[in-house]
């Protein structure tokens, strides 16, 4: 049965929205035929998480955010992101719905790389945004969620590696709701071409504690053949913000795909990493951490299927809840017919801090060809006492005992990320959601 929810925006609003970008009249027709579309959908249905009645209708659409002339000005939640040792990194601000800062190194715009916002893509490289624009990672029409996205897409990154090209320094977004009734609806699309390679890294914040209003994330990995896509995340949006991201990614031959996302929002949060391994030898390696706090519901997918021979592809999730939380860790290794001598592995495990929290791990193997290697790790639990003995019978507090285990826990993911600041800033929010 279908939920009927009701929108502010109709066709002639987003008609209107889209004409005031300047848009190409594909994507109008895109927005059009996905609200069109979004009315006879149903939710998306995350395993044991009913997401019916959470908030994805009630938003603020339009927001701007003024520009920042030097980053120095800039507040200091968003100082703690910035690689202070480059005064000329590589790096994209939108502050609410606008580009308030962006800078790419000349050197990288002369190899022909594109780092710009979503709207400026649309205009000046329609054809290249079109051709990847929700045709291949994700569809318009995969449920309700993914058609308001198409429809209602008011921010965003594009990122363009051309072949043989290897980007050395990360670059970098931040993604700044400044406005706390604000909504973003962020698309974020990367392409690399043949034998290409970059680090990406982006952080989403928000000033919003107890105005309601949502984030609708939809990510699409393009790795062409050859091709190694480092994707890092940080998401940390107040409690106000219900959160639906979906994070996607395609590999060709021999290309690689890996995945560093810290998931530390207040908020409701239902989150998917999925990765096809298209191409024979491709590779994917998929971490993310998690904490929930408070009565916050969240549901983590993790998920990565083998097309191509000799594809591998790990997963680790590793969650902390604590208070009346609950989180659900679905990882999912599936390998298809055909796909002989590739390797499917996961690990997900979660510890609960509180006797009032709940934590879920379900490893889940599907495998479709006998001539492969697959294995799955699972665990929901307390802290290990033997470990805290052990640590307190050299002279730590308990206290810092269970401070040391849970960093040690989470940090197989924390490492992974590639700007020390980010690393540094995510190493913070797991020290204040925890303790």
């Amino acid at each position: 049965m279908t939920v009927k929810v009701s929108l502010p925006y109709d066709k002639d609003y987003v008609a209107d929205f889209s004409a005031g970008l300047n848009e190409p009249e594909w994507m109008t027709q895109l927005r059009l035929s996905a609200l069109d579309k979004s009315e006879s959908l149903d939710m998306p249905k995350p395993d044991k998480t009913n997401v019916d009645n959470w908030n994805f209708t009630e938003f603020k659409h339009q927001a701007d955010g003024e520009a920042i002339s030097s980053l120095s000005n800039i507040p200091e939640q968003l100082q703690d992101l910035l690689d202070k040792d480059n005064e000329n990194q590589n790096l994209i601000i939108q502050r609410n719905h606008s580009i308030a800062y962006a800078n790419l190194n000349q050197k990288l715009v002369d190899q022909g790389v594109i780092l710009t916002d979503i709207n400026t893509a649309l205009q000046n490289h329609s054809d290249l945004v079109r051709k990847y624009y929700m045709t291949e990672a994700v569809q318009v029409d995969e449920h309700r969620l993914t058609a308001l996205h198409a429809a209602l897409m008011n921010g965003g990154i594009f990122l363009y590696i051309p072949k043989n090209v290897q980007v050395e320094e990360p670059l970098q977004a931040i993604f700044w709701q400044e406005d706390p009734e604000a909504s973003l609806i962020n698309h974020v699309l990367v392409v690399a071409e043949e034998n290409s390679s970059v680090t990406y890294v982006e952080n989403y914040t928000s000033n919003n504690k107890e105005e309601r209003t949502s984030a609708n994330i939809v990510t699409e990995v393009i790795a062409k053949a050859g091709a190694t896509v480092s994707f890092g995340a940080v998401d940390n949006f107040e409690a106000g913000t219900t959160v639906y991201a979906n994070r996607r990614g395609l590999a060709d031959r021999d290309a690689k795909i890996e995945w560093a996302l810290g998931q530390m929002n207040e908020g409701d949060t239902v989150s998917e990493n999925i990765t096809h391994l298209l191409g024979d030898n491709s590779h994917s390696n998929a971490k993310t951490v998690a904490i929930g706090r408070g009565s916050q519901k969240q549901n983590f997918t993790a998920n990565i299927t083998h097309f191509g021979k000799g594809s591998d592809g790990y997963i680790l999730q590793h969650g902390v809840m604590k208070g009346n939380s609950s989180g659900i860790f679905n990882g999912i290794g599936k390998i298809e017919h055909g796909a002989s001598k590739s390797n499917a592995e996961q690990e997900s495990r979660v510890l609960m801090l509180s006797k009032n929290a709940r934590g879920d791990a379900n490893p889940i193997l599907l495998i479709d060809e006998d001539d492969v290697t697959a294995g799955h790790a699972a665990s929901v639990g307390r802290v290990d006492p033997m470990q805290l003995y052990y640590l307190m019978s050299r002279g730590i507090s308990q206290f810092e005992a269970e401070r040391l285990i849970i960093h040690g826990f989470l940090a197989p993911v924390v490492n992974q990320l590639p700007i020390e600041a980010v690393k540094q800033q995510l190493r913070q929010l797991i020290e204040r959601k925890v303790y």
